[in-house]
């Protein structure tokens, strides 16, 4: 007996029933990023290995554990892509978007990590991310956090909590992380073997351990606020102060790090308590240094990548029921002759209202049965075309989720009428 086909491990379907909300998440996204004049990229899914080792670094347990890599007919090393920033960067370099120039760039798509699957966390997930370009100072990156904030607003997502911490330059990270090592070096004995590990190769990644046990000895570590300049220390109260003005609230935490050299300055992420260990809902900084670690030119950078899988998981938790893909109207035919016309007139009222959604039914069926697909299908309203409206040149006119009277309309009328419903 053949083996039973079904989706890879940590692969999953979004079923129909599911896909409204998605698709209400990604809209939404879209017209935010849009409203601050970003504009979409679409990079492959599939880019070579050396890209993600440079960008991510071959230390690293995305590198080292989680990519799915493969050689392919050529023998080159391919991957396909497990965070979109690198492949935004590299587009931007090999189609020449960045010399002396500004960009505002957003993308969405699939990313695949091979990971213990678990809720919240896929191999395969999507992001939406939004990358800046060529600006270097601290509106830039007030502006990307603002972005955020919108779109939970835009989303009517409430209690997101905002975390925010600031890097500083590369040689201010260099005389913490000799203090932090030092440090660490003196408490050995109580690190677990991941931290262990990060000690020798990216201790700031220390700080960033879920490990319950290790809180105490984190909390005590010292705090990479002692370093900073004068430069570093004004471009983040620029943000801070402008978060504040916006009537934005964050929470500074110190221990808020990334651990690849490229990155400086300016790290946030929203977080939530909803989804227990996998909290962490966006997650963005200031990348300066990474555009000169793949081959070109120093250009400031500063983006975050959105974890749609979890924004959507989080609007479930709300119980936000939303159905924006459901039909406004449900098309009933009513006799053998009715099939056809129904089926113009459905087209002629697309082709007054583009932003409709009519579902006709086909396949024929009772009176009674259609009614039964008409309230499954969750329209506001059942159109009812029989014999006698195709000739009177009406349609009847049924609420579905409301106590409202029938009533007969022409069918020179349905549009304006439908028109003023869908705007309700």
């Amino acid at each position: 007996m053949a083996k039973k086909l079904q989706a890879v491990r940590g692969m999953r379907d979004i079923l129909p029933d599911q896909t409204p909300l998605w698709q209400f998440v990604e809209n939404t996204a879209r017209r935010v990023f849009q409203s601050y004049a970003y504009r979409e990229i679409r990079t492959p899914v599939l880019e070579m290995t050396e890209l993600f080792k440079r960008s991510i670094g071959e230390v690293t347990d995305i590198v080292e554990k989680e990519m799915y890599t493969f050689e392919d007919r050529n023998g080159d090393s391919l991957t396909l892509r497990p965070e979109g920033t690198a492949g935004c960067v590299r587009a931007c370099m090999e189609n020449g978007l960045l010399h002396n120039q500004v960009q505002r760039l957003w993308y969405q798509g699939a990313m695949f990590r091979h990971e213990r699957p678990q809720k919240g966390r896929y191999r395969q997930f999507k992001q939406m991310g939004l990358e800046a370009y060529g600006m270097a100072g601290p509106d830039i990156d007030l502006e990307v956090i603002l972005v955020t904030a919108r779109l939970w607003q835009a989303l009517g997502i409430p209690g997101l909590e905002l975390q925010i911490n600031t890097l500083g330059t590369l040689e201010e990270r260099k005389a913490y992380r000799a203090r932090l090592v030092e440090y660490l070096q003196a408490h050995r004995n109580q690190l677990d073997e991941d931290s262990l590990r990060r000690l020798e190769s990216n201790p700031l990644r220390v700080l960033d351990s879920k490990n319950p046990q290790l809180a105490e000895l984190i909390a005590g570590a010292p705090s990479l606020m002692d370093d900073l300049g004068e430069t570093s220390r004004a471009h983040f109260e620029v943000i801070t102060s402008g978060l504040e003005a916006a009537g934005v609230d964050y929470v500074l935490n110190t221990r808020l790090v990334r651990g690849l050299d490229y990155y400086s300055r300016t790290v946030f992420e929203w977080v939530t308590d909803l989804l227990g260990a996998q909290g962490t809902v966006c997650a963005g900084g200031r990348y300066d240094g990474l555009v000169e670690q793949l081959g070109g030119k120093p250009v400031p950078a500063i983006g975050f990548g959105m974890g749609v899988d979890r924004v959507v998981a989080v609007l479930e938790a709300l119980d936000s029921a939303r159905r924006e893909g459901d039909p406004h109207a449900y098309m009933v035919l009513v006799g053998e002759n009715v099939q056809s016309p129904g089926l113009v007139l459905a087209e002629r009222l697309r082709n007054a209202l583009p932003g409709l959604r009519l579902q006709v039914n086909c396949g024929g069926g009772s009176f009674k049965s259609q009614f039964k697909k008409a309230d499954k299908s969750g329209a506001r309203l059942a159109l009812i075309l029989g014999e006698d409206e195709l000739n009177n040149r009406q349609a009847g006119v049924k609420w579905l989720r409301e106590q409202r009277e029938q009533i007969s309309l022409g069918h020179d009328e349905l549009a304006d009428f439908l028109k003023n419903m869908i705007g309700d």
